[in-house]
């Protein structure tokens, strides 16, 4: 998300899906929000056994996206397919499991 490499934005918007699905309405009671809650710690959890971490930085192993450098690796070395594709292809998969 914006090149800050924090958590990875497939898991972001598997989290909005997970949101828009689950969450708490304006009079929903407070199971809701926990239900909520508890299919996005799942959905990290089995995002991060496939792939190691949820972390984007980790998921391209250190590399810099917030410099010109990191951007030209990125595309040179084809991570967009390498591994943020089978990252919105696992998240997909786990929100298909648990919602």
């Amino acid at each position: 998300m914006g090149r800050k490499e924090e958590v990875c934005g497939a898991i972001s918007g598997g989290i909005l899906v997970i949101g828009s699905k689950h969450g708490r309405g304006e009079k929903e009671e407070r199971a809701a929000m926990e239900l909520c809650y508890k299919k996005t710690q799942i959905l990290m959890d089995k995002f991060t056994e496939r792939h190691g971490t949820y972390i984007c930085r980790q998921l391209l192993n250190g590399c810099e996206l917030t410099t010109r450098e990191g951007q030209l690796y990125f595309k040179e070395n084809d991570l967009l397919i390498k591994t943020c594709v089978p990252c919105v292809q696992s998240v997909i998969e786990i929100l298909y499991e648990i919602i």
